[in-house]
């Protein structure tokens, strides 16, 4: 028996999400060089990046039908085995189309990683630490931009650009391994000690159930975090694409000075995943509804996010970066929250498809929003942008809280997944 085996799985989605991060960013870093390279255009070579976003809107949807229709295990191995051969093959890429093809697999692939997530803690944690368990595998996010750019840079300056791409894809593979040596359903898995159980299993009323994408769609809660995503994502993919960007061009940061302050937002990008989670799994150990908690953050969250508009009116670029920060900080411990809502208020056989839905709008949200971030900027300035960026999660948290009205087990007319519930 292995003790606290559910922090174990826990660890391996969250190698799993460094990895996908790693995977995502070594085409961005070694960018420079491909477009030497390739003898690609700016603009050529940012249209990779649209590719890769409608692949992985589409696929997201799609994604977590498949993992509710085969389970996590199967469903990771699909989703990791194609992303790992996509970053892998970008070392054989010849010009702007292989480099489109394999960025939309890329992205197909990655996708995966986020709906699989919350199916993988829906199964393996009681509710009371499902946000915790999703701010540790969401800190993968933040931890993979730490490490992705020393990583590759290393990688690129000692043997060279395709072998960078090399060495970056076949970490999935190397991960893929461990994941079928050490993953299986809590009821499946033969090293779960008998106490873990009943904990993983406490307050559960019923076995897990499969529906439909129709089905899914009448119910106003599905509605509520698709639409809350669709503000509010955009808010994280603005940072992770034109932080270094506006650094440089606004805030006159140098090279070496990015270096330097860059990584600031991701590290309290990641204390917001890990404090986000701790604090509604505290207020529900406390005694708080499962509602009212995780409401309770995600309010607070929001609230953090306005320190976007100091960031954009302010003459001092510290002050710039560290609210910024506090941008980052408070989206993680958002997300967090709300990609934890489908284990609470749907069925197990069922939380993938809602997880998958809720990137579909997180998707389109990031399209939309990245393509008028490029206009505004050339035609005006980041200000407007980092204003409207501030005010969007106000929106998505009041349209989260509106439309989808008391949100846990029971609330859908379905057999929810706990027992444990409370309202506001």
């Amino acid at each position: 028996m292995v003790r606290g085996l559910r922090w174990w799985i826990i660890g391996l989605v969250f190698l799993a999400t460094l990895i996908n991060f790693i995977d995502r960013l070594t085409v961005a870093i070694l960018g420079p060089v491909i477009m030497s390279q390739l003898q690609l255009t700016n603009v050529q070579f940012g249209s990779i990046t649209t590719w890769f976003l409608v692949a992985y809107t589409a696929s997201q949807g799609v994604s977590g039908k498949l993992y509710d229709r085969i389970g996590s295990k199967r469903g990771f191995s699909i989703s990791i085995l194609v992303w790992s051969v996509a970053a892998s093959a970008h070392a054989f890429a010849r010009g702007l189309t292989d480099l489109r093809i394999l960025r939309v697999v890329l992205g197909a692939g990655e996708a995966g990683n986020w709906p699989g997530a919350a199916k993988v803690i829906a199964e393996w944690f009681p509710v009371r630490e499902r946000a915790f368990a999703m701010g540790i595998f969401n800190s993968g996010v933040a931890i993979g931009n730490i490490v992705a750019f020393p990583l590759v840079t290393w990688l690129q300056l000692q043997f060279g650009w395709k072998t960078t791409f090399l060495v970056t894809g076949g970490l999935g593979f190397a991960w893929l391994l461990l994941w079928w040596a050490n993953y299986e359903t809590p009821e499946r898995h033969p090293a779960l000690a008998s106490d873990e159980y009943a904990l993983i299993k406490e307050g559960r009323t019923a076995e897990p159930e499969r529906m439909g994408w129709r089905r899914l769609l009448e119910y106003r809660q599905t509605w509520a975090i698709v639409l809350a995503r669709l503000f509010t994502d955009p808010v994280w993919w603005l940072y992770i694409t034109w932080l270094p960007f506006y650094l440089h061009n606004v805030r006159g940061f140098d090279l070496k000075e990015i270096g330097m302050f860059g990584w600031l937002p991701y590290v309290t990008a990641d204390a917001g995943s890990l404090s986000g989670g701790y604090a509604s799994g505290r207020l529900i150990a406390l005694g708080w509804g499962v509602d009212r908690a995780r409401k309770t953050v995600i309010a607070g969250a929001a609230l953090f996010m306005l320190a976007g508009i100091p960031a954009a009116l302010t003459g001092d670029r510290m002050v710039a970066l560290a609210c910024i920060a506090c941008v980052t900080f408070g989206f993680q411990a958002w997300i967090n929250n709300v990609q934890t809502i489908p284990s609470d208020v749907f069925p197990a056989g069922a939380v993938a498809s809602v997880a998958g839905l809720g990137g579909v709008g997180a998707g389109v949200g990031a399209i939309v929003f990245t393509m008028t971030t490029g206009y505004v900027v050339d035609h005006y300035s980041y200000t407007p942008i980092l204003l409207t960026a501030a005010v969007l999660p106000v929106i998505g948290t009041a349209v989260l809280f509106i439309v989808g009205g008391r949100m846990a087990a029971g609330t859908t007319g379905t057999t929810g997944t706990t027992g444990t519930a409370g309202g506001i």
